[in-house]
């Protein structure tokens, strides 16, 4: 039987770089690598074992072919942190809308949380993002994602600036999810 959950979705967007976002990194044995057209198993580990506690389901939904089109274009670029040689968790920007960026995923395996590295992980997503000829930098995270999403792309220089209620319905393991704007 399909199970419906409720979110309020929220945008937030930022127009300059911040000057201080210098984050020195929480742990010794770490490394931060672009994950040049990551193969689809491993993309899809990543984005299952960042986003299942949260009810990303999205990419989930999509096609073999509709995901390599995204996570293989020259626009897109997928980095991925590594703890003590394992993956801590990753983020994807979007540069196809230049000069807009999206930064359309981001997060931290579950037992990499709790260790200071979010802050990290995001300032160097942000850094990415402002090279070149960046001049707006979104994200959206939603009441389904970690409870300190919000506050830290706040606290990181990204300011709301629309909402929607969105619907998410839940069919097996499996799910897709419904945008109903309320703008």
């Amino acid at each position: 039987m399909p199970k419906t959950l409720r979110t309020v979705v929220t945008f937030l967007e930022m127009f300059k770089k911040p000057l201080a976002l210098h984050v020195a990194p929480p742990l010794k044995n770490y490394a931060l690598l672009r994950a040049e057209k990551p193969p689809l198993h491993y993309y899809r580990y990543l984005y299952h074992m960042v986003g299942r506690d949260y009810a990303w389901v999205n990419r989930k939904r999509m096609s073999d072919g509709e995901l390599l089109e995204i996570i293989h274009h020259d626009r897109v670029e997928i980095y991925v942190l590594y703890a003590a040689g394992v993956p801590a968790g990753y983020f994807e920007l979007d540069f196809r809308n230049s000069p807009d960026v999206d930064l359309v995923f981001f997060g931290l395996m579950p037992e990499f949380s709790g260790l200071g590295l979010s802050r990290f992980l995001l300032s160097q997503a942000i850094s990415l993002a402002w090279r070149g000829n960046t001049k707006r930098l979104q994200v959206q995270t939603c009441t389904l994602d970690h409870a300190r999403a919000l506050p830290l792309y706040q606290r990181m220089g990204f300011e709301p600036f629309a909402q929607e209620e969105a619907e998410l319905v839940t069919i097996d393991d499996r799910d897709m999810i419904r945008l109903t704007p309320s703008r």
